[in-house]
């Protein structure tokens, strides 16, 4: 199986218990996560040999963090300790016609503190096939953002491909002064593929996007193909909301030269959508570096992400058996 590497921000998720607000009696359940460890667990609970780069504060929290990439086959090798306190964020689980609600406390953790000297990549990515980053790294701040663009040179220097989820986070954004269009064009402009949908295109290129549904998606990704040279391929999904407990959800691939498009999917009775989109980058990097083509990529994708919506925690923990199970439409007691 190939070798990934993910780079970004280990945290904390702190959620009120039984959907209730926060704080409302007093209680919090933690997991343990982040955009590109969700990934790298998911990845590894494909059966690929993943490993994490990152920075964590040297205290409980940092190395309970740690432990738990470890628990799920996660090499953490060149996870470092720094300064600062361990990354955070808080929610409140939506229900019904009430949709969930975060916050972030990430303002001088161990990871945004760090330079982007302080990560060997050469050593890092040392017989990977793949480097995969997120937006949200180049959000937490000057240094964050170096840090990203410099793994991303890093291993288009080596030969590495690189994917990139644009992530946006809009809370996250609004702290920094920095122009986000112009970070992200640039890693985005290092990657071979790139998770995101007509709106991050949008945003990347300040264009708009008219019509609706294949059209437009197609429309924006064929724009992105062409404003960013060195990139070969387009992941993207399509969110239907009803409510909080049911969402239509399709996934698509574009290339240069085709796109194809699912059909959409309910899911219905979420136990957890946090994570649902780290769980389809997962497949469709899953599929693509074990030689399927387009067509099972995107339908890969959108099985760990249904899967995923009905898992407690941040990352999916399926396996190909449970893909494979959910497009047979198993959906009965597995005996």
């Amino acid at each position: 199986m190939a070798k990934i590497v993910c780079f970004g921000e280990l945290l904390l998720r702190l959620t009120a218990p039984g959907r209730e607000l926060l704080l409302q009696n007093g209680q919090l359940d933690v997991h343990v996560g982040g955009a590109e460890a969700n990934v790298a667990v998911g990845l590894a609970s494909l059966g690929h040999e993943t490993a994490m780069v990152s920075c964590v504060p040297g205290n409980a929290l940092g190395e309970a963090a740690v432990g738990y990439l470890r628990r799920y086959g996660v090499a953490t090798n060149n996870v470092t300790r720094g300064n600062g306190r361990m990354g955070l964020y808080f929610q409140s689980e939506g229900a019904g016609l009430r949709p969930s609600s975060i916050i972030y406390d990430r303002d001088g953790t161990s990871f945004a503190l760090a330079d982007k000297g302080d990560f060997d990549w050469d050593s890092a990515l040392e017989g990977a096939d793949l480097l995969h980053l997120s937006g949200i790294t180049a959000a937490l701040g000057e240094r964050a953002a170096e840090a990203a663009l410099s793994a991303a040179q890093a291993a288009r220097s080596l030969g590495v491909k690189v994917s990139f989820d644009g992530n946006y986070r809009a809370q996250l954004w609004q702290r920094r002064v920095s122009n986000p269009k112009a970070i992200l064009c640039e890693l985005v402009g290092r990657a071979d593929i790139l998770f995101g949908n007509h709106r991050d295109i949008s945003l990347l290129l300040g264009l708009e996007f008219l019509g609706d549904g294949e059209a437009r998606r197609r429309e924006a990704a064929e724009a992105a193909l062409n404003a960013f040279p060195d990139l070969q391929l387009i992941a993207s999904t399509a969110r239907h909301v009803e409510n909080a407990d049911h969402h239509h959800i399709a996934a698509r691939i574009d290339t240069r030269g085709d796109g194809f498009q699912t059909d959409e999917v309910a899911v219905a009775g979420i136990v957890d959508r946090i994570g649902s989109g780290d769980a389809f980058a997962a497949g469709v990097i899953h599929a693509l570096l074990s030689g399927k083509n387009h067509e099972q990529a995107a339908r890969d994708g959108l099985a760990l992400a249904c899967l995923k919506h009905s898992l407690p925690g941040d990352a999916s923990l399926f396996g190909q058996a449970d893909i494979d199970a959910f497009l047979a439409g198993e959906r009965d007691v597995r005996r």
